[in-house]
């Protein structure tokens, strides 16, 4: 909480600046100036239905994935991974609404039935530390706008290991990310998070909902690692 009141007081006597080339800004929820949106890397169809990368990817890295469906609007790098940065590590929160709206205008029609929207949760340790849980600020924000209800039922548990930086091996590896149900579990659910690199957290989260009963889930994140 005190790292979520601190940014918030900083957006207050800072001027804004561009998320990702730092330069200043007329308007603070602008987030990007205009030379960095328009360097914001769309990923173009055609893209796999199941694990979000251009096609063809075979073989596909969801082939056994618990979730159904993946999708996100931008590729993993430039200006949509410093909208990322800034937000997760930055605690610049008001991005979380410009990168909503970025997943709302481009979204899939599967979004619209696809049930509530389940943020991917952070570990409470990380989440602490920052003082706000990203992929709950990035649903509630696509919450606002899309009409569709976030369902909050998932928590992590086990010791707080860092997917950043880890090689693709060791985010696989069985038992390294232990999700636990916390609520009631939706039949549909979409998880919402950030980032999708391996598919390793949004699998164990769509593992745990389908355990507890959901019949089908998709992802849907901000943006897509091209290279895991």
């Amino acid at each position: 909480m005190r790292s979520r009141v601190l940014a918030e007081i900083l957006a207050l006597v800072a001027p804004p600046a561009c998320a990702a080339c730092r330069v200043p800004l007329d308007v603070a929820r602008e987030g990007l100036c205009p030379a960095c949106r328009r360097a914001l890397p769309w990923l173009g169809e055609p893209l796999c239905p199941r694990c979000a990368l251009p096609a063809p990817c075979a073989p596909c890295p969801a082939r056994g994935a618990a979730f159904a469906r993946a999708w996100a609007p931008l590729a993993h790098a430039g200006p949509a991974r410093a909208l990322v940065n800034a937000l997760k590590f930055g605690g610049a929160l008001a991005l979380a609404d410009l990168m909503a709206a970025q997943l709302a205008a481009g979204a899939p029609p599967w979004l619209a039935a696809g049930g509530p929207l389940v943020p991917v949760p952070a570990h409470p340790t990380r989440a602490r530390g920052r003082g706000f849980d990203q992929a709950q600020l990035l649903a509630r924000a696509l919450a606002h706008r899309t009409g569709l209800p976030v369902a909050p039922c998932l928590r992590r548990g086990g010791p707080a290991l860092r997917q950043l930086g880890a090689s693709r091996r060791r985010r696989v590896a069985a038992g390294r990310v232990e999700v636990m149900v916390c609520g009631p579990v939706p039949e549909r659910a979409t998880l919402v998070d950030d980032v999708h690199t391996t598919g390793a957290t949004l699998d164990g989260c769509a593992r745990a909902l389908r355990l507890s009963g959901a019949r089908e889930v998709c992802a849907l994140t901000y943006s897509r690692t091209l290279k895991a």
